[in-house]
């Protein structure tokens, strides 16, 4: 068995400390805890699970905290969590497996439910993250968004391996006013890694998430912007989520020509999975007049393509958009039929729009 210490550094988390920590009980860890200047019962709850409780003066600096809740673990691999991400699933024995197999220079990645509030079919996203290395040999850096980086080169390009672990995570839910708050807090620091950093794109890619997050189309369409006018590599996921994300927000600003002008001579770079190609669609649906037969071409397209998981799956977009598109050329049979094959998917606006006829 390999010895492994879970870090988890928090501040007033009583809504989720216990959601988190009560999971890791389960499972021969050494559970550390590191508090960042809780008013709440944060640090009270979180002694019903572990001993090992640690104070951290904030200095706002996420890799700082990390790195602290790092030096205090007493096994060399750590496992990374949030207070806001609950272990759903791991295999023990193929944890242990999956390190003893693989170089203590690389990192595994958990995979991550992300539950936000949004109006697709899907209320969460699911994703790959670095979150178990050799304390060793890796530690984090940025001020926000930290990122697990090499000790003693701070690349953060390095061998990744999967873990069978799958963890919830709650994201950027709740009020208007507290998903406000959130992202004018993480943008402060961000504004000062771009201070640091002028010439980094991913820094501006994140203040656009926030704005974006919280419906500030305008000035999230400022710093996707930003963030495009630098050199990109296309090998990062990151960039395209972005990609599609600036789509979005330039038909939610009223900037669909923009948006095509710009996609149009790079198409090739981004157009590898539905999503793109769904938003690629919508582009077509909103020029000024709407052109409904290609925007119908990047939807055929997106169905072609076998999704990775659940969250990924946009067929049910697809097809309602080309009941829609259908419904422009006065094709209503075609279009009735698209609307019930998205409604079997469960894609809420072609229910909505079933329950209405």
């Amino acid at each position: 068995m390999i010895p492994i210490s879970v870090c988890i550094i928090g501040k007033n988390e009583e809504k989720n400390i216990e959601k988190c920590l009560e999971p890791l009980t389960h499972y021969p860890f050494e559970i550390i805890y590191v508090d960042t200047g809780s008013t709440d019962r944060t640090r009270e709850l979180a002694a019903k699970y572990t001993d090992k409780i640690y104070d951290f003066e904030w200095i706002g600096d996420f890799s700082a905290a990390r790195n602290y809740s790092l030096s205090k673990a007493s096994h060399n691999y750590v496992l990374v969590l949030d207070c806001d991400e609950y272990l759903i699933e791991l295999d023990w024995d193929g944890l242990c497996e999956a390190i003893e197999s693989h170089p203590s220079k690389s990192v595994g990645q958990l995979m991550r439910k992300s539950y936000v509030d949004s109006q697709y079919a899907k209320s969460y996203s699911e994703e790959r993250i670095d979150r178990l290395f050799h304390k060793r040999n890796f530690h984090y850096i940025y001020l926000i968004h930290e990122q697990v980086a090499d000790i003693r080169t701070d690349s953060t390009e390095f061998e990744h391996y999967d873990i069978p672990a799958v963890v919830d995570h709650v994201g950027y839910v709740g009020t208007d006013d507290e998903k406000r708050i959130k992202a004018e807090r993480n943008n402060a620091l961000l504004f000062k890694e771009i201070e640091q950093n002028p010439t980094e794109p991913y820094f501006y890619f994140q203040v656009a998430q926030s704005y974006n997050l919280i419906n500030d189309y305008e000035n999230a369409y400022i710093y996707y912007k930003k963030a495009f006018e630098l050199p990109l590599n296309l090998d990062n996921l990151w960039v395209h989520v972005m990609a599609n994300n600036f789509i979005n927000v330039m038909v939610q600003t009223g900037r669909a020509a923009e948006a095509l002008a710009l996609y149009t001579p790079v198409y090739d770079d981004y157009a590898k999975n539905q999503q793109f190609l769904c938003s690629m669609g919508a582009l077509y649906l909103n020029q000024n007049p709407p052109q409904p037969l290609k925007a119908m071409m990047e939807f055929v397209k997106a169905l072609q393509y076998s999704p990775a998981s659940e969250s990924e799956d946009y067929s049910g977009m697809a097809l309602y958009s080309m009941g829609f598109s259908n419904e422009l050329l006065g094709n209503f049979p075609a279009a009735a039929s698209f609307y019930e094959k998205s409604a079997a998917k469960g894609y809420p606006l072609a229910l909505e729009k079933l329950a209405n006829q």
